[in-house]
C-alpha cells in the first residue's frame, strides 16, 4: 500500500494535476502528525484556510467527533494504535458546529507493520447523500400515497360484493367490477413506472430495436383518445413525408407518445398538435489533433404541443426530474422522467419549450437507420 501511495503524488505532477484539482477534500499529515497538504476542497468544507492548517497538528486542524460526541482521533489513534491497521473506512463525522461530513483515512507505512509515515484523509460533504435520501423518501411517500387510494377502493368493493352479492343488480355489480379493474390497472401502471425508474437509474433499460412506423403509432394513440371520448378535432396530426426508416423499441416509443399526449390532454388546452418530421442533428466531433468538423446525423423528430398556459420559464429546468407536476390534476410526477430516460436510451434527446400558440411544446428526436449489427 505504501508504494501505491508514494507513487501517487509524483503521478499527479506528471499529469499536470494539483491537490486543488481534486473534487474531494484532501488532508495529508506527516509522521509527526503535522499537516503537510490541505487542498482547496478541504478548506471549503472545513471553513479553514490552507495557511491556517499547514504545519499544525492534524487533530487540531480537523477536530472531528463521532455522532455520539466522542473525539475521533482519540478513538482511532492512527500513530499509536495497532500496527496492522491500514486506515479507517468512510463514515459520518461532525465538524465543530455540528456540520456533518464523510471522512475516510489511509495510514501509509514503509512496511506492513512499521510506523505510520503519513496519514491521508479525504473529506466529502453530505449534501449529495442527503439529496439522494430525500429523493428515496419522496419516492416511498409518493408510492404509498398512490397505492393507498386504488387499493382501498379495490378492497372496499370486493369486500362489499363478497358480503352482499345478492343485494346488487347486475348493473351495480358491473359498475363496481369496472372500478376495481380500473384501480388494478392504476396499480399495475405505477409498478411498471417504478421498474422503469429502477432500470433507468441503474443503466439497465433494455432497448429492443425493430422497424417502427412512427406516424402510424401517433395515429393509433390519437385514435385511442378519440375512442375514449375526446373530440376528434382536439388533435391535429402533421407528418412530413418521406420519413427515414426508424429502428426503435416499439413498446417504449408507445410509452413516450402515450405519456406526452396524455400530458397535453390533461394539462393543456385547445388543439393538441403532433408533428412528425425528418431532421438533421448537427454533431461537432472534436478528436484530439483533428480539425472541427460538422456532421449531419439524420433523425426523426416528434413534436407534441398544445395551446394552454404553457410551463413557466422557472419550471422548465425541472420538467424532466422526478415528481415534477405541472398542475394539481393528478399523476405521480414520474412520467416525464421516464420519457427522458427512454429517449436517451435510444441515443436521442428531448427538449421542452413554448409553442407558437403559447402552450407547452415537447420535442424528441430519435436516430434513424438499422442497428450496427444489421448493417
Amino acid at each position: 500500500m505504501a508504494s501505491e501511495i508514494d507513487a501517487w503524488a509524483p503521478d499527479l505532477a506528471a499529469l499536470g494535476l494539483h491537490p486543488d484539482d481534486l473534487p474531494d477534500g484532501l488532508i495529508v499529515a506527516d509522521e509527526c502528525g503535522q499537516v503537510t497538504c490541505f487542498n482547496a476542497a478541504a478548506a471549503r468544507i472545513t471553513a479553514t484556510s490552507a495557511a491556517e492548517a499547514l504545519g499544525r497538528p492534524l487533530d487540531r486542524v480537523l477536530p472531528l467527533e463521532d455522532l455520539e460526541g466522542r473525539r475521533w482521533w482519540v478513538l482511532t489513534d492512527p500513530y499509536g494504535g495497532l500496527a496492522t491497521r491500514g486506515g479507517q473506512p468512510e463514515r459520518n463525522l461532525l465538524l465543530p458546529g455540528g456540520r456533518e461530513v464523510l471522512v475516510a483515512a489511509r495510514y501509509v507505512r514503509q512496511r506492513p507493520t512499521g510506523p505510520v509515515q503519513r496519514v491521508v484523509v479525504t473529506l466529502r460533504g453530505t449534501e449529495a447523500r442527503r439529496r439522494n435520501e430525500r429523493s428515496h423518501a419522496e419516492l416511498i411517500a409518493t408510492v404509498a400515497h398512490e397505492l393507498r387510494s386504488p387499493l382501498t377502493s379495490v378492497k372496499g368493493f370486493t369486500a362489499t360484493l363478497l358480503a352482499k352479492w345478492e343485494r346488487f343488480t347486475d348493473d351495480q355489480k358491473r359498475l363496481m367490477l369496472e372500478t376495481v379493474d380500473a384501480d388494478a390497472n392504476r396499480v399495475t401502471r405505477l409498478i411498471a413506472e417504478l421498474l422503469d425508474i429502477s432500470r433507468i437509474d441503474s443503466g439497465r433499460l433494455e432497448v429492443r430495436r425493430q422497424p417502427v412506423d412512427i406516424a402510424a403509432a401517433v395515429r393509433r394513440h390519437v385514435r385511442a383518445h378519440t375512442t375514449a371520448g375526446h373530440r376528434p378535432d382536439l388533435f391535429l396530426i402533421k407528418v412530413v413525408e418521406p420519413l427515414p426508416d426508424l429502428w426503435a423499441d416499439p413498446d417504449k416509443v408507445d410509452q413516450v407518445l402515450g405519456n406526452l399526449l396524455e400530458n397535453a390532454v390533461r394539462h393543456g388546452e385547445g388543439t393538441v398538435t403532433i408533428e412528425v418530421t425528418p431532421t438533421i442533428v448537427t454533431v461537432t466531433p472534436q478528436p484530439a489533433g483533428a480539425p472541427v468538423e460538422s456532421v449531419g446525423q439524420p433523425r426523426t423528430a416528434v413534436t407534441v404541443s398544445d395551446e394552454g398556459a404553457g410551463i413557466p420559464e422557472e419550471s422548465m429546468g425541472r420538467v424532466f426530474t422526478r415528481f415534477w407536476r405541472g398542475s394539481k390534476r393528478g399523476g405521480t410526477g414520474l412520467g416525464l422522467y421516464i420519457v427522458k430516460g427512454i429517449v436517451e436510451a435510444h441515443g436521442g434527446s428531448i427538449t421542452v419549450g413554448r409553442s407558437s400558440a403559447g402552450g407547452a411544446e415537447f420535442r424528441f428526436t430519435l436516430p434513424v437507420g438499422a442497428p450496427a449489427y444489421l448493417a
